[in-house]
C-alpha cells in the first residue's frame, strides 16, 4: 500500500473516498468540516440536523457523489468529544475508517486532517494505523475470489509549509507499522509453519537485511552455556530449542552509555507440558511466541529509526510438550545463573526460558533490562485484554516505559512488586519455585521469578497474555494477532 502526502486543496482530489473525523459537540460542523459542508452544497449540515451526523465514537457517515468534491465518496468518522481526542482516537478512527471504505471495495482512499492537526506525530499516527489496519490474518485461505485491498492512501489537509514534517512522520509511522506487522505475521503462523528453528531462520534472515548483528545459539551451544532452565523445558520434544541475539549498535556509541536489552519468550506452542492445557482453546497457544516476535519487531524497526543507544535482543525459544522424555512436576532444574529452581508445574515454563535469556542478556553488556511474554492466565483475571501488566524493579526506569505507554496510545498498568511476593516463589527443595504457594497473585509471583535472574539492574517485565491476541476483530483491526507493546518499545528506546 502506497501512502502519500498531496497539499492540493481537497475538494479537488479524485479519489474512490475521501475520509475525515468529525467530534461530538452542539454544532459538528465545524472548520474543515464546514469546510467540507460548503463543497457540498449544506449536506452535512442537513445530515447533522437530522441526527444522522452526530459525531459520536467510530459512527460512520457514508456520502456517496457529493456534490462539489471530485472524491465519488465522502466518509465522516466519529471521534467522540473533542477534549478527549489524542493520537490513540486518531489511530482509531484512521484504521476505522480505512477498513470499513476496504470493506466496501475501496482502492484509494484521501484521509483529510482538522484544522490544527497538520502535524509531524497525526501525519505517523495516520501512517501507522493505516498500514496497521490494512493487515489481513487469511494468509492460509485459499479462496481469496473476494479479497478486497487498498491500494493508495493520500494524506491531505497540510500546506506547503507543512510538508515536511507530514513526510517525515509519515515515513516513521511506515517503519514502525510495518515493524508491527512483521511481528504479527509470525505471531499468526500455525505451529507445524513456525517451529524454533524456522523462527530462528526467520530473525536471522530479517538481522542480515537490516544491517543488524546476529547470532543463533543452537542446542550444543545452549547446553555448552549451560541454560538448564531454556533445555528443561525443551526436552520433552523433538524440536531442538534456538536462541536468538540480535544487536543494534549506534554508530557514534559514547563509553558507559547505557545498554538496552529486549528479551522476548517465543514458545512456538505451548501445550502445557505434563502439566497439560485443557483442549479447549489451545489451538491459540501458537501465540505464546509473540513476546520474542515482538523484540524482533521492535529491532527491525530500530535498525531503521537508528537511535543513539545500544540494543541487544535475546529471544529464548521452544516447544513446550509432554513427551516420554519431558520433565515433570517436582523436578529441579540448574539455570544458567547456577540458581536451583523446582518446578511444581510445567506449564509455568515461559519464566524458566526468560530466566537463562535474562541472565544472558546481562552478560553479553545489558544493563537495562526489559521483558516481554504471554505469561500468565492470572493477568488476564486482572486486566482482561485491556492494559498490559507491567511490572518493575526500578521505578525510574519504568516510569519510563509507562511515559511512552501513554505517548503512543498503548494502555499499561503497574502491578505491585512488594516484597512479600517473593517469599511465595521461596522453593522447598530448591532455591525457588516456578509456581507461587499463595492462592492469588499469579501474574505477580511470575514476575518474581523473572526478577531474580535480573539481578540488580533496573528491570521491566510485561505481561501481554492478555493483549497479545484479539478473538473478535476491532473497527479498527483484524482478529488475531495485535503486535501490542512494540510501539511503547520503539518510543522507550528512541527517548535515549
Amino acid at each position: 500500500m502506497q501512502i502519500t502526502l498531496d497539499t492540493k486543496p481537497f475538494a479537488a482530489l479524485e479519489t474512490d473516498a475521501l475520509a475525515s473525523y468529525v467530534f461530538e459537540e452542539t454544532d459538528p460542523i465545524q472548520g474543515r468540516i464546514a469546510e467540507l459542508d460548503q463543497a457540498a452544497a449544506g449536506l452535512l449540515r442537513k445530515l447533522a440536523k437530522s441526527g444522522e451526523l452526530t459525531g459520536k465514537a467510530l459512527e460512520f457517515t457514508l456520502v456517496h457523489a457529493p456534490g462539489g468534491l471530485k472524491a465519488a465518496r465522502l466518509l465522516l468518522v466519529g471521534a467522540g468529544k473533542r477534549e478527549q481526542f489524542n493520537g490513540a482516537t486518531l489511530r482509531k478512527v484512521t484504521g476505522a475508517a480505512l477498513r470499513y471504505l476496504k470493506s466496501r471495495s475501496v482502492k484509494n482512499i484521501a484521509f483529510v486532517v482538522r484544522e490544527g492537526d497538520a502535524t509531524e506525530e497525526t501525519a505517523q499516527a495516520i501512517a501507522e494505523a493505516t498500514i496497521v489496519s490494512n493487515f489481513e490474518t487469511d494468509k492460509y485461505k485459499t479462496d481469496k475470489k473476494n479479497e478486497k485491498n487498498v491500494d493508495t492512501v493520500l494524506l491531505a489537509g497540510y500546506s506547503e509549509a507543512e510538508r515536511a514534517a507530514g513526510e517525515k512522520g509519515l515515513s516513521k509511522g511506515r517503519i514502525i507499522a510495518e515493524a508491527q506487522n512483521f511481528t504479527r505475521d509470525l505471531v499468526n503462523e500455525p505451529s507445524n509453519k513456525l517451529t524454533p528453528r524456522i523462527l530462528a531462520d526467520k530473525a536471522e534472515a530479517m538481522a542480515k537485511q537490516a544491517g543488524l548483528a546476529v547470532e543463533i545459539l543452537d542446542e550444543k551451544k545452549i547446553a555448552d552455556l549451560k541454560m538448564g532452565a531454556l533445555l528443561s523445558v525443551a526436552q520433552g520434544g523433538p524440536e531442538p530449542p534456538r536462541v536468538m541475539v540480535v544487536t543494534y549498535t549506534p554508530a557514534n556509541l559514547k563509553p558507559g552509555a547505557p545498554v538496552i536489552g529486549l528479551i522476548g519468550k517465543a514458545v512456538t506452542f505451548d501445550t502445557g507440558g505434563i502439566s497439560i492445557k485443557p483442549a479447549e482453546g489451545m489451538e491459540k497457544m501458537k501465540y505464546d511466541m509473540a513476546g520474542g516476535a515482538t523484540m524482533l519487531g521492535v529491532m527491525r524497526a530500530l535498525a531503521a529509526l537508528k537511535p543513539n543507544v545500544k540494543v541487544i535482543c535475546v529471544v529464548p525459544s521452544t516447544e513446550n510438550m509432554p513427551g516420554g522424555t519431558a520433565q515433570k512436576p517436582g523436578d529441579i532444574q540448574t539455570a544458567m545463573s547456577g540458581k536451583t529452581i523446582e518446578v511444581l508445574n510445567t506449564d509455568a515454563e515461559g519464566r524458566l526460558i526468560l530466566a537463562d535469556a535474562v541472565h544472558y542478556a546481562k552478560q553479553l553488556g545489558a544493563t537495562h533490562l526489559v521483558d516481554a511474554a504471554t505469561l500468565t492466565g492470572a493477568i488476564v483475571v486482572a486486566l482482561a485484554n485491556i492494559n498490559v501488566g507491567v511490572f518493575g524493579s526500578d521505578q525510574a526506569w519504568t516510569d519510563k516505559l509507562l511515559a511512552s505507554a501513554k505517548s503512543v496510545g498503548e494502555k499499561m498498568w503497574q502491578l505491585p512488586m512488594d516484597d512479600e511476593y517473593r517469599e511465595f516463589i521461596k522453593g522447598s527443595f530448591a532455591d525457588i519455585q516456578n509456581i507461587g504457594s499463595g492462592k492469588g497473585g499469579g501474574s505477580i509471583t511470575g514476575a518474581w521469578f523473572i526478577r531474580e535472574f535480573a539481578g540488580d539492574s533496573p528491570w521491566i517485565h510485561l505481561d501481554i497474555a492478555g493483549t497479545a491476541w484479539n478473538d473478535d476483530a476491532k473497527p479498527w483491526l483484524a482478529k488475531g494477532p495485535t503486535g501490542v507493546a512494540l510501539r511503547t518499545l520503539v518510543h522507550l528506546v528512541l527517548s535515549y
